[in-house]
């Protein structure tokens, strides 16, 4: 059975990482810099779209399947990078979308 939650993917990921010895290589340096090659590896498929283009990245299966792979590997690295550092990304997420709000109230009109 697939977890589809935050802590069930960390887990599996932990896992994988464990059965192959890898956790010796997984400091928050370098997961850091790993997310950051992904993230660009996913703005790589878009960099040289128009704007029209990249609003149908999605319709191509090919540059659909690139897309959500790389959306997979940035997620992979900074769920990794979260757990190593005891970071609950969703409670981070939440506390900066209450911080946005307010600092970035909806203007009031006329």
């Amino acid at each position: 059975m697939t977890e589809l939650d935050v802590a069930g993917l960390q887990r599996r990921l932990a896992e994988f990482a464990a059965a192959r010895d890898w956790e010796q290589y997984h400091t928050p340096k370098n997961l850091a810099a790993a997310l950051s090659v992904e993230a660009s590896e996913l703005v790589e498929i878009f960099q040289w779209l128009t704007p029209e283009q990249s609003a149908r990245v999605m319709a191509d299966p090919e540059s659909a399947h690139r897309v959500q792979d790389e959306v997979a590997d940035v997620l992979a690295y900074l769920l990794q990078f979260c757990e190593v550092l005891g970071v609950d990304a969703l409670a981070a997420l939440a506390a900066k979308i209450d911080r946005n709000e307010g600092r970035f109230p909806v203007a009031e009109g006329p």
